[in-house]
């Protein structure tokens, strides 16, 4: 890693030489091993901005995000936003899940944007990237100074996220809601305690996101539940379809959306080896079924988008605008808000 050595002297005489890793956006202020998370570092940086522009050939709704944080103690085995962590010349796979670089100046550097008479009022959407509200958020505080920020200048905003820390910040994000368009989402693709376990071991259980669904609807919140991703031949049975969908609304969701697993570069290789080790008897089915490309086929898409509307309908809830800017298109399917970081989530977390 090419910034490994990096230390507060350097940084305090002026941009440390290997922030170039970063690109002219940033300089590395100190790397901190905490015992509290072990196995896990944090790089804090000083990020040079934080409102970031989604590429103009996105299909997504929306314009602008802000990611706090780079890398993710989620450890989802599918997390499309591995591919980023090899332009730190960090791994991409154990690395991706333990070497979390974390914008320490993110609040601050947000309300500045806010300000700028340049900046209109668009639409910023959060967890689109890595997931806003992971473990570390738990230790750096960042999201009350973000969600402050927008809330004093009114600017509307979304969230995607697995993590049910969200919880902490229910009464700022009440106070923006009153102030500006809001909108929650919650990523839970299945309920199966099994596969949550190994494919998804960093974050809260399902049932737990699923009650924080719950808490924040009953506090006046709308929240939808993205359901991603949809894993073939793991999580794709009628009956785990039906059992997803039904606890989502039992939750109070105000909204389900299905998305199928995607695997970009970074993510593809990770998740392979993963299926070879714990699913090999899979391993030529996923191969033939993403023999195009980082997307299952359409008739796949199709078939799953359709079971879990037509379940959706039976339990009284509906596809999902929930998390999204309003007044826009819903994306189509095979695209997620991750994908607005390009690489990158929803395509969360």
């Amino acid at each position: 890693m090419r910034w490994e050595n990096l230390t507060d002297d350097r940084a305090e005489h002026g941009r440390a030489p290997d922030a170039a890793l970063f690109g002219a956006d940033a300089v590395t202020t100190r790397t901190v091993d905490s015992p509290e998370f072990r196995g896990v570092t944090f790089h804090e940086i000083r990020a040079r901005s934080i409102v970031n522009r989604v590429p103009g050939a996105s299909r997504m709704p929306f314009e602008w995000t802000v990611n706090p944080y780079r890398g993710c103690t989620h450890a989802c085995v599918y997390c499309f936003a591995r591919n980023t962590h090899r332009y730190l010349d960090l791994d991409t796979g154990l690395g991706f899940d333990s070497q979390i670089v974390v914008k320490v100046n993110a609040p601050e550097l947000l309300r500045r944007h806010l300000a700028s008479r340049r900046w209109h009022g668009d639409h910023i959407a959060m967890g689109t990237n890595v997931d806003c509200y992971q473990r570390a958020e738990g230790r750096y505080r960042l999201m009350p100074g973000i969600i402050e920020a927008l809330r004093d200048y009114a600017n509307p905003f979304s969230i995607l996220t697995k993590g049910t820390l969200i919880l902490r910040d229910l009464d700022l994000l009440r106070q923006a809601a009153e102030v500006t368009d809001v909108g929650i989402s919650v990523s839970v693709g299945f309920v199966d305690p099994q596969l949550w376990r190994t494919v998804e071991p960093g974050t809260p259980a399902p049932e737990r996101r699923l009650d924080a669904v719950r808490a924040l609807t009953d506090a006046g919140i709308g929240c939808g539940v993205l359901m991603a991703p949809v894993i073939p031949f793991l999580g794709d049975r009628p009956e785990q379809l039906r059992a997803t969908v039904r606890a989502v609304a039992r939750a109070g969701a105000t909204s389900v959306t299905p998305l199928v697993l995607h695997l970009r570069p970074g993510a593809r290789e990770w998740f392979m080896a993963w299926l070879g080790q714990h699913h090999p008897y899979l391993v030529r089915r996923y191969e033939r079924l993403y023999a195009e490309g980082a997307y299952a086929p359409k008739w796949y898409q199709r078939r799953v988008t359709r079971q879990v509307h037509e379940l959706a309908e039976e339990y009284g809830i509906g596809p999902s605008r929930v998390g999204l800017p309003r007044r826009v298109r819903v994306p189509e399917q095979g695209t997620t808000p991750e994908e607005a970081a390009a690489p990158t989530q929803l395509t969360l977390m």
